[in-house]
């Protein structure tokens, strides 16, 4: 076995982290599974803008099932299992998916954004063929730059401990070639959508702000504006969950980047790594936190089969459990909860 694939932890952390991504991969396998489970069941009755939040669940879903089986058996192994074949497909699939989610998210942020400034009166400005189109674009955005690697700009490689691969970002010094790849990756894939989702939801918790003291005096219009609110808030809470489990990660790489790998110790650079993995379990909790709907939903599903009987008032209710969906129809949906 090259030296290089040999972990640089000890056999307990090692079992550590294996067992950290065996409840990782299951929280993630299990809570996706069931976002995805109740989308196909109520397919008919999605929302276009909805599509995102399922299109968010399967880069999700499609991590975890393809990385951390090979990351479990390393860790357990005390060694990178494969050598040079497997440490690429980890890398490139670990790129391909981390891309798509975050293009998912600065999309959704977008859309959001333009949902709310949108006239009632003006209609539903995207449909599904739209949303369709935005996200066949986002998976073949991450398939390019998952690619350009393996096509020659730029280099996978193992992580400083070891028992994991990703973008060589130590190659920054070693080739103009590496320098280019980080940089261009770094803006285009790491700053832009962080930056549009900034500002998109600056945007609408601005606009809230001004309707809210437009209306602090109606008798009406206050519930609507808190749901609205709402469902902005878990919008907002996936969004800076995931920045907030991958910027660690993106930090030590940086450090890494500019300094020599032995300026980190291993376990250093092992931490932010797994956090950044743990960005895949989290958003079915804050959907199953934030929408009553979609906890109704999950008691009503069956393990067996997943199946899942829902009443017209469920249906009306739960499409609005997703970030994606329209929020003028909050108030409309919270009336339906109620009176099932």
């Amino acid at each position: 076995m090259d030296d290089k694939y040999t972990s640089k932890l000890s056999p307990a952390l090692d079992y550590g982290a294996g067992t950290f991504l065996i409840v990782i991969a299951v929280l993630s396998i299990l809570g996706n599974g069931a976002v995805l489970a109740t989308a196909v069941k109520r397919s008919s009755v999605l929302k276009a803008a909805e599509l995102l939040s399922v299109n968010l669940a399967l880069t999700d879903i499609g991590m975890a099932l393809s990385m951390y089986p090979l990351s479990i058996a390393s860790a357990f192994n005390h060694a990178w299992v494969g050598g040079d074949p497997s440490c690429i497909y980890y890398g490139l699939m670990g790129f391909f998916f981390s891309v798509a989610s975050i293009m998912t998210l600065a999309t959704m942020a977008v859309v959001r954004y333009l949902i709310t400034r949108t006239p009632r009166t003006s209609g539903n400005r995207f449909d599904k063929k739209k949303i369709y189109f935005v996200i066949l674009f986002i998976w073949l955005y991450a398939a390019l730059w998952a690619l350009l690697p393996v096509l020659g700009w730029g280099h996978y490689g193992p992580e400083p401990f070891g028992l994991s691969c990703s973008v060589d970002w130590a190659g920054y010094h070693n080739s103009v070639n590496g320098a280019t790849f980080l940089l261009s990756m770094f803006v285009l894939c790491t700053v832009f959508p962080c930056l549009a989702i900034v500002l998109c939801y600056s945007g609408i918790a601005w606009k809230l702000h001004k309707a809210y003291q437009a209306i602090q005096n109606s008798e009406h219009l206050p519930k609507s504006s808190n749901l609205e609110k709402k469902f902005t808030l878990m919008a907002v809470l996936i969004s800076t969950g995931f920045i907030v489990c991958w910027t660690p990660y993106v930090v030590v790489s940086f450090l890494t980047t500019f300094q020599s790998k032995d300026s980190l110790t291993p376990v250093a650079s092992l931490l932010p790594c797994l956090f950044a993995k743990s960005s895949t379990a989290y958003n079915p909790l804050i959907y199953y936190v934030f929408s009553r709907s979609f906890r109704r939903e999950l008691k009503k599903m069956k393990c067996c089969g997943f199946r899942v009987h829902l009443s017209t008032a469920d249906i009306s209710a739960l499409s609005h459990f997703t970030v994606g969906g329209n929020l003028r129809d909050d108030a409309k949906s919270a009336s339906a909860i109620k009176r099932h």
